[in-house]
């Protein structure tokens, strides 16, 4: 089956753009809310959840503005999943954009998983 796209946006009114660039965009950020650990090597990134670990490949980057992976047991060269933050000029508020791709039948999972992971950001961040 072909994984589709899915784009996720998550608001964060109260949070400052340095703190949660820091919690996304760096392996310490990381670690404290999306795996149990992460550790990176320059552009490969090791994501560790109960014991077992991924690789991602850092494809692209723009501080404060997002950061792509793409995980290296992916065969599929165009996926990927990233982290972009927007501004809402009105509220003066932060957007969390997330863009992700899953199969037909696991979006569902996939959405409920980050909902989750994005909890545990608030929290951390003490939204």
């Amino acid at each position: 089956m072909k994984k589709e796209k899915l784009c996720i946006e998550y608001l964060f009114d109260n949070a400052s753009k340095s703190s949660l660039w820091n919690h996304i965009g760096t392996s310490a950020g990381l670690a404290g809310w999306f795996a149990d650990d992460v550790t990176d090597n320059g552009k490969i990134f090791t994501f560790t959840w109960d014991g077992h670990s991924t690789n991602a490949e850092l494809t692209g980057m723009n501080p404060n503005i997002y950061v792509r992976f793409h995980w290296i047991d992916d065969e599929n060269p165009d996926s990927y999943f990233e982290f972009r933050l927007h501004k809402i000029e009105v509220t003066g508020g932060l957007m969390l954009e997330i863009t992700d791709f899953a199969e037909p039948d696991e979006k569902d999972a996939c959405i409920t998983l980050w909902n989750t992971q994005i909890k545990d950001l608030k929290r951390l961040l003490g939204l």
